[in-house]
């Protein structure tokens, strides 16, 4: 079963405007699915991940493209980089839109050599996990902000999501292979976790101890949706700082962890300038946090934590999957003022709180004042929470339904 995909439309676009198409994204995301499924024509396919193609297009990239002629697909790019060059004498002669479609993994490698052989030729796509408007069969919503135009665009799409049902959807993860077969799901994740470290980490940077990297996974699972602290991280592990910095970049360049950024331009100097971390795919966590089934999960000291990497989580896919950068942060001061999420747009900044309750108050925006600021356009905002029905809570601020996001 083939469940459509937010990012089909953005794929159609950029087919249009560019010689090259880039899909890029953690493993098993479902890359090559949505190309396949956006286009009826013929399109040749070649996947790279077979070793005598891969070597094929290493040793001899121009023979290469010859014998595989356009309109083609080539997945997993980052292996044969030296394709890249070739592919740019090609669409320079030819000048035709939609060329070559191309996906990849491992994103800084490949997005540099990418950078400097194909700037101006292609559209570069980000794909995650299924959202929650993927799963719900509602993928042409649009990018998630708390407005009014926005609110009575989706109202009548939103169906409720009961406790159970959202922390079933958490526990289970957003990989397709969760989501459209009955793929057991400790397997699964144990299987991911084990190609993920002999392969895509292997292949960005020599690991020499691969249980001291599981370790240090489990130990950064563990504090999802926390302001990041290395040397707690370091200590915890047993590895250098340096180290923690190093083997971050590598689950930000996977796509298995994103740091969210502070906001801090013109509101205060007494703001806390690290990130926050969370994982992409919440059912990896819950795997790598020993959390044996949903509803433990649910009851768990770890319950609100998941719930806000969740909700940020899915914000982020709304963005990225309507082919949009994520202009998201959070704020944090020394007096422990603090955000869960900031959506600027333009000038305008739009707060969101994440509570894990149906029944959020006006305590639960406290901290909104410090938007209150002539330096500061501060637009509506509200909580996210387990609430069923969409309510205002004041003038600017509303509550929130999970479903709404």
């Amino acid at each position: 079963m083939y469940l459509k995909r937010t990012l089909e439309e953005s794929i159609k676009k950029a087919n249009k405007s560019f010689p090259v198409v880039l899909v890029t994204g953690a493993r098993q995301v479902g890359k090559t699915t949505v190309l396949k499924a956006c286009e009826k024509e013929e399109r040749t396919y070649v996947s790279l991940d077979n070793p005598l193609l891969r070597d094929f297009a290493k040793t001899d990239p121009e023979l290469f493209l010859e014998r595989y002629s356009t309109p083609l697909l080539i997945d997993e790019i980052q292996y044969a980089p030296e394709l890249l060059p070739y592919i740019k004498m090609i669409v320079d002669e030819k000048k035709e839109k939609g060329m070559y479609w191309l996906t990849g993994s491992q994103q800084f490698h490949m997005m540099k050599d990418v950078s400097e052989s194909l700037a101006g030729r292609v559209a570069i796509l980000n794909l995650l996990g299924f959202s929650q408007n993927e799963k719900l069969k509602r993928p042409q919503r649009p990018c998630f902000i708390p407005t009014k135009e926005y609110f009575n665009e989706i109202k009548n799409s939103s169906e409720k999501i009961g406790l159970n049902d959202l922390y079933e959807m958490i526990y289970r993860g957003s990989y397709p292979a969760m989501n459209v077969d009955s793929t057991d799901w400790e397997m699964f994740y144990s299987s991911y976790l084990q190609t993920y470290i002999e392969r895509d980490i292997r292949d960005l940077k020599s690991i020499s101890d691969e249980q001291l990297f599981l370790k240090f996974l489990r130990i950064v699972s563990s504090r999802t949706a926390q302001v990041l602290n290395y040397t707690e991280i370091a200590n915890s592990t047993g590895i250098s700082v340096p180290t923690v910095k190093s083997w971050l970049s590598l689950l930000v360049t996977s796509g298995i962890i994103y740091l969210l950024e502070p906001y801090y331009n013109n509101i205060t100097s007494r703001i806390i300038k690290s990130p926050k971390l969370y994982f992409l795919d919440t059912g990896l966590c819950a795997y790598l946090t020993d959390w044996p089934n949903a509803k433990v999960l649910e009851s768990g000291a770890m319950s609100g934590a998941f719930l806000e990497t969740y909700v940020v989580s899915e914000i982020i896919k709304s963005y990225l999957h309507n082919g949009r950068r994520v202009p998201i942060y959070y704020y944090r001061d020394k007096d422990k003022k603090e955000i869960d999420i900031l959506i600027k747009d333009g000038d305008i900044l739009y707060p969101i709180e994440v509570k894990k309750t149906a029944t959020p108050d006006k305590t639960a925006i406290k901290n909104f004042d410090v938007l209150n600021n002539k330096n500061i356009t501060r637009g509506t905002g509200g909580v996210v929470c387990l609430s069923s029905d969409f309510i205002p809570l004041t003038k600017e601020d509303n509550i929130i339904p999970i479903a709404f996001i």
